[in-house]
């Protein structure tokens, strides 16, 4: 197998390294990410800078190509340019992330978004996280991760269609299993926080924390909450098809 790895928490990322060491076992593997963290840059492409691609080395030895851009555009580019004159690649993985991407968080992912430009490209791929964001311990993440990337090629994806994968961050002891869930609707309790820089001109800062509200059992966070690996199909159509009838009811015209 020859897989293409990315992420959005930056080339050095940790989780990316994990990863990295897990699908080396038994893939070929190139590993094409952003050159500094793009976390939450949705599926923002470049278009009025260029892009610049740099050799990644580790302890001396190739690692990978950091790209200047966002994870959409590593993908993009790995396709259209590095990878241009070889075949696809078997399988697409992006991650492993920092923090989960469940619920609303889906929407501003850059690691989501990866894999969502995998399947526009025609990719079979999947996006893989881990439910924390202090003490990661990737190497259960990694292992799935390992085991869906051999599935993938197996499974027919509908066209469009990916896997948006979060792991609880406790002991393989404490995972109760693996569900098969729907994204759901959490939101957060965000706010900013005003703060003075050294002129004394003040500057924002987002924060905010999941509201804790009762979450239904077939859902990504659910899942989560009860210590189970959480797998949901998402497609990057973001049409309404009940509304369609309606809207064509009123007849609206100019």
């Amino acid at each position: 197998m020859k897989i293409l790895l990315t992420n959005d928490d930056g080339i050095n990322a940790p989780g990316l390294a994990a990863l990295v060491a897990e699908i080396s076992k038994f893939a070929d593997i190139i590993v094409v990410a952003p050159a500094t963290e793009m976390s939450a840059v949705g599926h923002a492409i470049t278009l009025s800078d260029p892009l610049r691609v740099s050799k990644y080395h580790k302890n001396g030895t190739f690692f990978g190509y950091a790209v200047s851009g966002t994870p959409a555009d590593c993908v993009k580019i790995a396709h259209y340019a590095l990878l241009k004159d070889q075949p696809k690649p078997d399988v697409l993985i992006s991650g492993i992330n920092l923090g989960s991407n469940t619920g609303i968080n889906t929407i501003y992912s850059g690691t989501v978004s990866a894999a969502t430009e995998g399947a526009i490209i025609g990719i079979p791929s999947f996006a893989v996280s881990l439910a924390t964001y202090t003490n990661p311990y990737f190497d259960i993440a990694a292992e799935f991760a390992g085991k869906i990337a051999r599935l993938l090629p197996k499974m027919n994806l509908p066209e469009g269609v990916f896997l948006n994968v979060n792991v609880p961050p406790v002991t393989r002891e404490e995972i109760r299993g693996v569900q098969i869930t729907r994204q759901g609707k959490t939101n957060y309790m965000e706010k900013f926080d005003v703060r003075k820089d050294p002129r004394q001109r003040d500057y924002y800062w987002l924060t905010g924390e999941k509201e804790a509200v009762e979450q239904e059992k077939d859902v990504d966070d659910r899942a989560i909450l009860e210590n189970k690996i959480s797998i949901t199909p998402v497609h990057y159509d973001l049409t309404y098809y009940p509304m369609l009838k309606e809207l064509e009811n009123l007849q609206i015209k100019l």
